[in-house]
């Protein structure tokens, strides 16, 4: 055995060595795997906005791009074609958070004032409800009164021992919270400064990973990746860029709705409907309950007016609206959909709703072609011999069959 022989041995042996220990630290011990991770991520969090913000402007960027070299006629030179696009892509976006700050932000504090004034008189309501509840209903009051007579003496030792401690501890989230949020801002400002230069240097960027990718792996290995990054882009920009336009346009569909409707809160309303739209199929009765329970404490006949409006709207977002703009982007069954929101909301929250959804889409798709891949080696191309129970005979019979030039 050759010295060479003797490194890849020596490198393969500890190589799993540290595999096997990072695992163990992982699962069993402090996850120091882990922690670095986090801090990774932390630390490179401007770079990750950054590329997040470049994949969403990057089709506005390459539009004005087409438009200012076509009008050019060849004479514009790339590069300068491409500081125009970006500059002219950012000017749009910091108007569109204008004219939201502006417009929007005023009438929403305005509809949160509104509703903080008005807890008095939405208190008031509710215990005249309460109240007649349980003087209509005798044997309700005697169950009420009864679990109040029980839960009463622990609620001193749990206010004592619990709600004062939790209550310190939430203190100190909100200012760490406020802390988080500057340090937000301030890698979102360094985030857009990132997005420019990705922007700017895309092409090279993507040439730099194709040559990267080509001189470690095998030239079929090299056409399979590029076919999934296509494939993953194509699942991930149709869903995430449509879906986003797609809840603006809800947000502003409900404000000029209830706007006519002359429903109260109307701009919270339109943000939260808008904004809950982002999560696939559970967002909508995620965004109305909260907004149709705010509207009923003013007024029941309006709030039956908004849910009226609520599924009329979101028949024509899953009707007219989301084909048109999402169309077969993710190509995923609407019951893998609703796993995928569950097992994404289990694990990552709210992102998690949104993200899993083009990420299963991907691993959807990834299996399908694997598994049509597998069924073509073994001369299938249908569904019909897994139509009946004898499928499970089908090697058997794939067997049985004569091969070509052999007597039947």
């Amino acid at each position: 055995m050759d010295k060479k022989s003797y490194f890849h041995w020596g490198l393969t042996v500890f190589l799993t060595a540290a595999a096997m220990m990072v695992f163990y630290d992982t699962v069993f011990r402090n996850g120091i795997l882990l922690n670095l991770l986090r801090t990774l991520n932390k630390a490179l969090s401007p770079v990750i906005y950054g590329a997040a913000m470049a994949y969403l402007l990057a089709p506005a960027v390459n539009f004005f791009d087409r438009c200012i070299l076509s009008m050019g006629e060849g004479k514009t030179h790339p590069m300068l074609a491409r500081a125009l696009s970006i500059f002219m892509t950012w000017v749009i976006v910091f108007f569109l958070f204008y004219l939201f700050f502006s417009i929007l932000i005023p009438q929403l504090y305005t509809s949160v004032v509104t509703l903080i004034n008005n807890m008095q008189s939405y208190y008031n309501t509710v215990y005249q409800w309460s109240t007649q509840l349980l003087e209509r209903n005798p044997r309700v009051a005697a169950i009420v009164k009864d679990g109040i007579n029980e839960y009463w003496g622990s609620l001193g030792a749990w206010f004592t021992n619990t709600f004062l401690p939790q209550a310190q501890q939430t203190l100190t989230m909100v200012t760490s919270g406020v802390l988080s949020v500057f340090a937000f801002f301030r890698d979102f400002l360094v985030g857009v400064i990132v997005s420019v230069y990705l922007l700017a240097l895309k092409e090279r960027f993507g040439v730099g990973g194709r040559r990267l990718l080509y001189s470690w792996v095998s030239e079929r290995t090299y056409r399979h990746t590029l076919r999934a990054l296509e494939k993953a882009d194509a699942i991930f920009s149709g869903f995430v860029r449509g879906k986003l336009l797609d809840s603006i346009i809800i947000g502003i569909l409900c404000f000029i709705g209830a706007s006519i409707l002359r429903l109260p809160y109307t701009p919270l309303v339109s943000v939260i409907v808008g904004v809950t739209n982002i999560i696939p199929f559970f967002g909508p009765f995620l965004g109305a309950i909260p907004c149709g329970f705010l509207i009923l404490l003013v007024s029941p006949v309006k709030c039956l007016y908004f849910i009226i409006f609520i599924l009329i709207l979101q028949q024509i977002d899953g009707n007219v609206i989301g084909p048109k703009i999402l169309g077969g982007s993710t190509e995923l069954p609407s019951f893998w959909v609703i796993v995928a929101i569950l097992i994404g909301g289990g694990f990552f929250g709210v992102a998690g709703m949104f993200l899993g959804v083009p990420v299963f889409a991907l691993l959807y798709a990834a299996i399908g072609y694997f598994s049509r891949k597998r069924l073509k080696s073994k001369n299938i191309s249908s569904d019909e011999p897994f139509l009946s129970n004898d499928a499970i005979d089908l090697s058997r019979q794939n067997d049985a069959k004569p091969q070509q030039g052999e007597p039947k």
